[in-house]
């Protein structure tokens, strides 16, 4: 269990680091927007296009990846959307035993679906070198692989999960440690 419990320490390191990525990716996407919006006004005042389809396409894709790259760091946290009428008063036990059903039920196989059925568009997507059909648009399929790059990456968050849920639930570690990754805290 402890070499599991480092595994899952990686990972986590490795969401964390792709979170944080996505993190600025919200100040670039910002920064993109304001210049979007000032150039069409400004644009419109000095008669000179100051934007272009290229740049609201690239707001777009940042949007894009924040969430694409972010979904495994926001279940990483504990940030995802949960109805938890009875979760949060359950005990740590039974909540890691409700996440370790919910991960191994839902979130994997439905994540491993995702990809299957997304892999044929990707693919037929990078064979064509698919573009964007406005004038000057960018390139479409690397976008599109960022969805089986999201759903890999939540596999892999939710392996992490289930490791430390597995190892409360086996009592080789406590609560405080599987939440560091398998550290003492």
């Amino acid at each position: 269990m402890p070499f599991l419990l480092q595994v899952a320490h990686h990972i986590e390191r490795f969401t964390n680091a792709i979170g944080k990525l996505a993190y600025w990716l919200v100040l670039v996407m910002i920064g993109v927007g304001v210049w979007n919006v000032l150039g069409r006004y400004l644009g419109n005042a000095i008669g000179q296009n100051l934007s272009s389809n290229a740049l609201i396409e690239t707001q777009w894709y940042l949007f894009d990846l924040v969430f694409l790259l972010g979904a495994a760091y926001t279940l990483q946290h504990n940030e995802h959307v949960r109805v938890d009428v009875f979760y949060a008063r359950w005990s740590r036990r039974r909540q890691a035993m409700a996440d370790l059903f919910g991960t191994v039920v839902f979130l994997i196989p439905f994540s491993v679906l995702a990809i299957y059925f997304s892999w044929g568009a990707v693919l037929q997507s990078w064979a064509v070198r698919e573009t964007s059909p406005d004038p000057g648009g960018l390139a479409r399929y690397p976008i599109k692989t960022m969805i089986l790059v999201s759903f890999a990456l939540l596999i892999l968050q939710g392996i992490a999960d289930a490791i430390k849920n597995l190892a409360i639930l086996c009592g080789h570690v406590t609560t405080e440690t599987a939440a560091n990754g398998g550290e003492a805290p």
